[in-house]
């Protein structure tokens, strides 16, 4: 176990409660006027998926568990689960639907990402920064909008709501951050 600091808690980290393992789901840090600075976090117990919300003094030291990163290539899904396989070795997992959370909806077949592995268990998963993916339903163009900063609802092809740029329209391409499901950009391929 490596002690540190709880504003430096991340999503996807694993972190060690009172002897329990819990993976982190979601880590703010609060800096109110007045007062000390706070990092909210909330995380799910591994044994049990029991979802629990701690706040810490960001300044606190926090247990963080050893855990290897490994780079896995998604398979596919199916009623065991979602099925990864790692490409040096061939090693095939299958990962449950509580360890996957609200992330699945954008697991593409071939996609590579990094399974937070424990003991030989995965524990959480990180998903690439970015993913292109289509628009598939978005208000019309309005003219004389385009030079506007504000932005128009879109439904992208995964069935994601997210907010796009006034000129892109149905069809379109772009490239979506994972961690937010914000706009990027008009995807360049």
């Amino acid at each position: 176990m490596v002690k540190v600091i709880a504003s430096s808690v991340r999503k996807g980290n694993v972190i060690d409660v009172d002897g329990k393992l819990y993976v982190v789901l979601t880590a703010e840090n609060f800096h109110p006027g007045k007062g000390t600075p706070v990092t909210q976090v909330n995380m799910r117990r591994i044994v049990d998926g029991v979802k629990v919300s701690e706040r810490w003094r960001t300044t606190e030291q926090v247990e963080r568990a050893f855990v290897e990163d490994v780079n896995f290539q998604f398979l596919y899904e199916d009623g065991e689960g979602f099925h990864f396989m790692n490409p040096e070795n061939y090693d095939q997992i299958v990962v449950d639907v509580d360890t996957m959370g609200d992330q699945k909806a954008y697991l593409q077949e071939g996609m590579t990402c990094v399974l937070s592995m424990h003991e030989g268990i995965a524990l959480a998963l990180q998903l690439p920064r970015h993913v292109t993916l289509e628009i598939v339903e978005t208000e019309p163009v309005t003219k004389g909008q385009t030079a506007s900063s504000s932005y128009k609802p879109a439904i992208l092809s995964n069935g994601i709501r997210t907010a796009v740029p006034p000129h892109v329209d149905t069809g379109t391409r772009v490239v979506i951050a994972t961690e937010d499901n914000s706009y990027v950009e008009r995807a360049k391929n």
